[in-house]
């Protein structure tokens, strides 16, 4: 009965967490970024969403955020969550005009 307690206290503070994480939209349209940079918190979620008429492949290689969404085609959208504090770059591997800032901070 304890263990099961605990466990459910346990499963109760994550799901807590977890919606205490803001997600922000980042849009791709004519081959830029909707922003030049944006700033979150650690744990938060930006959603790539590729609302352009061609594919993208948006990526960082920052130390702690490292990520690759692959081709990207055009209507849908990825979640990316930073996990680590720092600045990180954010490119398309595809449209090397497409560059962005991500501050994440505590």
């Amino acid at each position: 009965m304890r263990n099961l307690a605990l466990f459910t206290i346990v499963i109760l503070a994550g799901l807590s967490a977890g919606a205490l994480a803001a997600t922000q939209v980042v849009h791709q349209q004519g081959r830029v970024f909707s922003s030049d940079s944006i700033a979150v918190k650690k744990g938060d979620i930006i959603t790539f969403l590729n609302d352009d008429s061609i594919p993208h492949n948006i990526l960082s290689t920052s130390k702690g955020n490292e990520f690759n969404l692959g081709s990207q085609p055009p209507g849908t959208s990825n979640d990316v969550t930073f996990k680590e504090v720092g600045d990180v770059q954010v490119i398309c591997a595809i449209h090397p005009r497409m560059k962005m800032a991500v501050k994440v901070t505590e």
